[in-house]
């Protein structure tokens, strides 16, 4: 179980699992003047952050997308999010498309705060979208603003996962806090939440929202990688919890804005699954296929 020491070991260990490839519930991919300007905030990282933030994989979309081949991953969603006004439903229409027109990925959308975000997430809804974004932190909203009521209702309702970024990691926001998303999973107890990075810093208040909502999961993007232990470290009984809702975890990359390779991640995870006898392989198939696979509904493609 021992993880993949590079991006090239990838697949091979992988198939080594005896899965058909990866299902990557976090991924970034949004119009290229979209884009650009993300990657040129993570180039200020060290103001923004405190510590410095080097794209990994700043490629063009075509070669993005090879290289997601190449390591293996079957299915992907590509996460868009707005930052302000107006930004959502156009975001939403851009990865409708995008998910059109790339076999690998699912049809993804987000929300904000405004009039109409029902109307164009139901819009959505009907045109085949298998996942939400929701960034809190970027958003800078309180995700119990009445405005986003009746779309998380619609969400809960049609079983659609919604990732949501509500931890305060890497710099806490207005309105992040599991405490202040919980306001919404209790209006909506049913609704598929995937907590964005585990939660992070508040790794173990995710873990009481799993413990609380069944349909409450986390995905492991950046958790337990060399640069986020230096600021954000998981509490040393990690795998011992992870145990307690094994069918709750979900791989997640951020890929391509990570500063390090993608083998990392799934090394991390595999340490998880190695140090407590009741996940091992199983765990490890679950979290990087089959549970992703099946919030996606794409489990028996």
């Amino acid at each position: 179980m021992a993880g993949p020491r590079s991006d090239a070991e990838v697949a091979g260990w992988v198939a080594g699992l005896g899965l058909p490839g990866l299902i990557d519930i976090h991924t970034h991919f949004l119009p290229d003047r979209v884009l650009r300007k993300v990657w040129a905030f993570f180039d200020r990282a060290g103001e923004h952050y405190g510590t410095p933030w080097d794209i990994r994989y700043r490629h063009s979309e075509a070669t993005r997308l090879q290289v997601l081949r190449d390591l293996g991953v079957r299915t992907f969603a590509p996460l868009v999010y707005a930052h302000k006004p107006g930004m959502a439903e156009w975001l939403t229409d851009w990865a409708v498309g995008f998910g059109e027109r790339e076999p690998d990925a699912v049809r993804t959308a987000t929300i904000y705060p405004e009039p109409g975000a029902a109307d164009y997430l139901a819009r959505a809804l009907e045109a085949g979208v298998r996942c939400v974004k929701v960034h809190i932190q970027v958003g800078d909203f309180d995700p119990r603003d009445p405005l986003l009521d009746r779309a998380w209702g619609l969400l809960a309702e049609a079983g659609v996962p919604a990732v949501v970024h509500c931890g305060h990691g890497p710099v806490p926001g207005s309105h992040t806090g599991l405490d202040v998303f919980e306001g919404v999973l209790r209006r909506h107890p049913r609704l598929v939440a995937v907590l964005a990075h585990a939660g992070m810093p508040d790794y173990l208040a995710a873990l009481e929202l799993v413990e609380r909502y069944p349909r409450v999961h986390v995905d492991t993007t950046m958790v337990g990688v060399e640069f986020s232990e230096r600021t954000s470290p998981l509490p040393s009984d990690w795998p011992e919890r992870l145990a307690a809702h094994p069918d709750r975890v979900v791989l997640g990359t951020d890929y391509p804005n990570i500063p390090y390779p993608y083998a990392e991640q799934l090394a991390a995870i595999a340490g998880w699954a190695e140090a407590d006898d009741r996940l091992g392989a199983d765990f490890l198939r679950a979290v990087l296929h089959d549970t992703p696979g099946r919030l996606l509904g794409v489990t028996g493609e």
